[in-house]
């Protein structure tokens, strides 16, 4: 696998795991390049911070779906992923809000309208949260390795965790069914 692709996969398939599900109705904003979500993120950066930790998952779902205006008001500068890419690495480079939007953006590329929904309620426990969540999406091709065709439809399931400080998510646990998604993408 060349570096290229290996780069590519870190990008793209732990963020198309990575999104929570609090509603299955919330509709999506439509994104059409990276240079639209870094405007987003540029232009909301002084909003205020999402009430409680209810109303921070309702944005992160938002933001996941495409919302990418919810990115300044949820995410601390200080923000890290914790997550087992498909390269090796830890996601330790994908920080801040501008890093998770461009994370979010890699992955609506392969799976345009990727839609997530709630398993189970959300548990809260002080400063964490955390959600069990099943995603369905559209493969639009480009995935390295992948020899589905552009058109099939893909479910796959995980947990994300969350901590917050200071009304904002500052660290991020995904757990996903990888073997699910690369199965159904024909890549393994």
């Amino acid at each position: 696998m060349t570096t290229t692709a290996r780069h590519r996969i870190r990008l793209l398939f732990p963020a198309a795991m990575a999104a929570l599900a609090v509603s299955a109705t919330t509709a999506a904003a439509p994104t059409s390049s990276a240079t639209t979500a870094e405007h987003a993120v540029t232009a909301h950066r002084h909003q205020t911070p999402a009430k409680g930790p209810k109303a921070m998952l309702d944005a992160w779902l938002r933001l996941w779906n495409g919302d990418f205006t919810q990115a300044s008001r949820i995410i601390s500068p200080d923000f890290k992923v914790h997550a087992a890419l498909l390269d090796g690495g830890d996601g330790s480079s994908i920080r801040g809000a501008d890093g998770l939007v461009a994370w979010i953006s890699q992955t609506r590329a392969a799976f345009p309208d990727l839609r997530f929904s709630l398993q189970i309620d959300p548990l809260i426990a002080g400063h964490q949260a955390s959600v069990r969540w099943t995603a369905t999406g559209t493969y639009a091709g480009g995935f390295p390795g992948a020899k589905a065709q552009p058109g099939t439809t893909v479910t796959f399931s995980g947990t994300d965790t969350l901590r917050i400080k200071d009304g904002k998510f500052v660290e991020y646990w995904l757990n996903s069914d990888t073997l699910q998604l690369l199965t159904q993408l024909h890549a393994l």
